[in-house]
């Protein structure tokens, strides 16, 4: 499971540069200012979680329960998140809003900030 930290964390930052490229650069034109900067949004959490990943994979263990719960809501949360961000910009710059993936959005954001409960409960509550 450790190992699956380490691989989507270099996943996500590798697309989160890519992606950040594309709408700096392709979508700029075609984008208004709110929906850039959703779409950036939807890059720094990306990147953000990816970096945090890569940390974990790198410090927690597989033996844990715990770990395991907090790796696999930071995937989730990113894939819910950021990409139903990113087809809702682009969705709706081409005028055909995908309106199914708003309430995908806050679902990914909550599993993000259960991650980052389950990493205070393990390192405070199990530890003292």
């Amino acid at each position: 499971m450790i190992s699956i930290a380490i691989i989507f964390g270099a996943i996500f930052g590798f697309l989160a540069i890519i992606l950040g490229a594309f709408g700096a650069h392709l979508l700029k034109k075609k984008l208004t200012t709110e929906q850039l900067q959703s779409f950036e949004t939807g890059v720094k959490y990306q990147m953000y979680h990816a970096i945090v990943l890569l940390i974990l994979g790198f410090q927690l263990t597989s033996k844990n329960t715990i770990d395991n719960y907090i790796i696999n809501t930071f995937i989730i949360g990113v894939i819910l998140f950021s990409f139903s961000i990113y087809g809702l910009v682009i969705s709706s710059a081409k005028n055909k809003k995908l309106r199914f993936l708003g309430p995908i959005t806050p679902i990914g954001g909550l599993f993000l900030a259960t991650g980052w409960f389950l990493i205070i409960y393990k390192y405070v509550v199990l530890y003292f």
